[in-house]
């Protein structure tokens, strides 16, 4: 029986573009994990009752530490099981540079082609949640806006992707050669999702043969080794287990947030989510660590990525 401390558990649902991405990566290291399939839409109870609000997909769980948002997934991962690394060669930092585009600025795109092509055939639920959560609280207008702007919106994604085909076509594998990396995972995510959300996906991406012939490659890397799991399941391993608690304090920190500070945390654009409370356990300008506790669950460690949220420090 697997050690339930060190057990990969990824709540997520199987539409999920970046859970595709969090999937891929286990398929590039060749993982096991458990598979906790969550609804597409709020309230999500058994999950944010392990993140304390957060409601977002994916979420991974090892344990009684909670990793919210795909950077935290690839970086707990590269940690535990270097081998085979996300970041093959020399250039680290410029592929963390890069996913702050693909996970915001080329996502972005993606989403507003899928929503704003969908025009009035979106479920009503559906479109306001995500509406408000990619768009702002002016969403119905969004929506319209993108789908009167939708040349433009496929103009823009149109030139990223005819860059990567142009590079992919040396015949290389991968983006970077012959070994996948956490930038093939970041960019597969929203090609992924290009085709199978949006209609006309399919036949927009033949214009970039090189590039399909990589997605082939990604998709052939498979979701590692995978069985289901239960939420209940899951949230009592996490009442079974402890965090692993590594205190960690950084004095250049901007913020000076220190352990021991009670914080809220939520991502820095508005889609209308509830913050998560805690206290800081570790902070550095990667990620920041909350401890929290929660009847149901026990003592929690949740871990945030810096870059792309916002904290603020509760007054006490």
């Amino acid at each position: 029986m697997p050690d339930q401390s060190s057990e990969i558990i990824l709540h997520n649902y199987p539409q999920s573009p970046v859970a595709e991405k969090a999937r891929v990566a286990f398929g590039i290291k060749g993982l096991n994990w458990r598979n906790v399939e969550i609804p597409r839409l709020p309230p999500k109870p058994f999950l944010t009752v392990l993140t304390g609000g957060y409601r977002r997909t994916p979420v991974m769980q090892i344990g009684a530490d909670i990793y919210c948002d795909s950077q935290c997934i690839i970086r707990e991962l590269e940690r535990r099981f270097p081998s085979p690394t996300f970041f093959p060669g020399a250039d680290t930092g410029l592929m963390w540079c890069l996913s702050r585009w693909t996970d915001s600025g080329l996502f972005d795109l993606g989403v507003k082609i899928v929503l704003g092509s969908a025009g009035d055939n979106l479920p009503a639920d559906f479109a306001a949640d995500r509406g408000r959560l990619y768009l702002g609280e002016d969403w119905a207008e969004g929506l319209k806006a993108a789908n009167a702007a939708l040349p433009h919106l496929v103009s823009q994604i149109r030139a990223p992707l005819m860059w990567l085909d142009r590079q992919l076509g040396d015949g290389r594998n991968f983006l970077l050669g012959d070994a996948p990396a956490a930038v093939d995972a970041q960019i597969y995510h929203v090609v992924w999702f290009l085709r199978g959300r949006w209609e006309q996906g399919p036949a927009f991406l033949t214009e970039f043969p090189a590039l399909e012939r990589w997605e082939e490659n990604v998709c052939k890397l498979g979701h590692g080794s995978v069985t289901d799991m239960s939420p209940q399941d899951a949230i009592a391993v996490a009442r079974a287990c402890e965090p692993v608690s590594t205190t960690e304090a950084d004095s250049n920190d901007p913020q000076e947030l220190k352990p021991g500070k009670q914080v809220v945390v939520s991502p820095d654009v508005d889609g209308g989510e509830q913050p998560v409370a805690g206290s800081v356990v570790a902070v550095n300008c990667d990620t920041i660590t909350l401890h929290r506790s929660d009847p149901d669950t026990g003592n929690l460690n949740v871990h945030f990525p810096r870059a792309g949220y916002l904290v603020k420090t509760v007054k006490t």
